[in-house]
């Protein structure tokens, strides 16, 4: 009897022992997810200064000057097409022009777009995604008949928008 009441203790012990091991618990979470509007634009520099120094005997257009060393990097997600406009802070006096040019692998550029105080597109039907590292190109234009210019410091404002 002290031998089957034995069996029984431990044949009960090994059943809690197994059924303890196959027992779990589980819980879940509800998670909320969201990505907003992400408009993000840098620019990696500012170009050197553009000096005209020179032109052609019987021409009022002197040599033009430009300067492609800065680049610009975008990143969106807007869910349509997006642009880049630019404009000048204060306008240029008459006989002088500066033009920009913006490359662009995810939209269309519009090639070398006159700046003035007026915001203009210069790349439109840019899609989803990032643009790093697009070239910017500054052509700096002047005639003679408007005189020299002192070192005049002028802000190009670029912005990406729908």
């Amino acid at each position: 009897m002290k031998k089957l009441m034995m069996v029984l203790v431990i044949g009960a012990m090994s059943m809690l022992i197994v059924g303890s091991a196959f027992a779990q618990t589980s819980t879940t979470q509800t998670l909320s997810l969201t990505v907003g509007s992400v408009y993000k634009m840098t620019v990696s520099g500012s170009p050197a200064a553009m000096n005209i120094t020179t032109g052609t005997a019987g021409t009022d257009a002197l040599t033009p000057v430009s300067d492609n060393s800065t680049t610009y990097s975008i990143t969106q997600n807007n869910g349509n097409t997006v642009k880049i406009t630019a404009g000048l802070s204060t306008a240029l006096s008459a006989g002088y022009t500066l033009k920009l040019t913006l490359a662009s692998t995810k939209g269309v550029s519009a090639g070398a777009v006159t700046l003035s105080t007026t915001a203009a597109s210069v790349v439109t039907a840019i899609a989803n995604g990032a643009d790093a590292g697009q070239m910017i190109n500054y052509s700096f234009a002047a005639n003679a008949s408007a005189g020299t210019l002192s070192t005049t410091s002028e802000t190009v404002t670029l912005t990406l928008t729908n």
